[in-house]
């Protein structure tokens, strides 16, 4: 059976870059080998292994936003930029770092939550900011209470164009507001539309926001939310394969789309 108005999608992840040449990817899913091969702009340009992708930043330390750096392994070296919590989730309880290092020199960077660093040149600032403290299932037992779960703002110095990418939402903040606020495009946690969808889809038991996902819908959601900011697009992302507005045909899709909000796609490309 085929669903109709459905597209295919993969890990959500995303690639930046403020000169063109140089290419930053925001998580690292079991799908890069895939995402790289089918999108031309991070396609090797000379040399053997010789790759425009230059770090990878982390939004958590998720094992589905950090298995693939085991697959980058395989070509340039990286940095990888991550909160000081997630780097020591990602030597210790789930060792990527020991298991990477006899393979390829990644250099392992902090980024602390509201501190800023420069990439591409020194054209695009980078801000962290933290969006919850929900830690991996494997890392439950952390004693580190702090910077599990990043949102990432970028900006180009050259042409002031903002972007936020935030695909994991605990709650909607004041902090979160006042990053997203006035940009011009927004990647916001599209994972659940109900908080208790999971459990309706006969797939587990957990809620959304128990499993660290403000939901979409109903009083306090982000979509109530979404519509009071004045980012110039609005996109969901990091969509579960339960929501219903994965169906561009879907009653939920036209209530997102006749408020402005739009769903993002594999292969979406904006300039700003």
């Amino acid at each position: 059976m085929k669903a109709v108005g459905v597209r295919p999608r993969s890990h959500a992840s995303l690639a930046v870059s403020a000169t063109g040449k140089n290419w930053y990817l925001v998580n690292a899913t079991p799908d890069v080998r895939h995402q790289v091969g089918t999108c031309a702009l991070l396609q090797p340009r000379a040399g053997t292994r010789e790759s425009p992708v230059r770090s990878v930043l982390l939004t958590d330390a998720e094992l589905d936003h950090t298995i693939g750096l085991l697959i980058l392994r395989e070509g340039s070296p990286l940095g990888v930029y991550a909160s000081p919590a997630i780097l020591a989730a990602l030597a210790q309880e789930f060792p990527v770092r020991r298991i990477l290092q006899p393979y390829t020199a990644f250099r392992w960077i902090e980024a602390n939550t509201n501190g800023e660093f420069v990439l591409d040149e020194d054209r695009l600032r980078v801000r962290a900011f933290q969006l919850g403290t929900k830690r991996p299932r494997y890392a439950a037992e952390s004693a580190i209470s702090g910077g599990w779960v990043l949102g990432y703002r970028f900006e180009d110095r050259q042409t002031r164009g903002v972007m936020v990418y935030a695909p994991g939402i605990e709650r909607w903040s004041a902090d979160l507001a006042a990053q997203v606020d006035g940009t011009d495009c927004v990647f916001l946690d599209g994972t659940f539309w109900s908080d208790n969808e999971i459990e309706e889809a006969g797939v587990g038991c957990l809620t959304a926001k128990t499993a660290g996902h403000l939901p979409i819908s109903g009083p306090g959601g982000s979509a109530e939310q979404f519509r009071s900011i004045s980012a110039r697009r609005r996109i969901y992302v990091h969509i579960n394969n339960t929501n219903p507005i994965l169906d561009d045909n879907s009653p939920e899709r036209r209530l997102l789309a006749e408020s402005g909000l739009e769903v993002g796609w594999d292969g979406m490309e904006l300039e700003i």
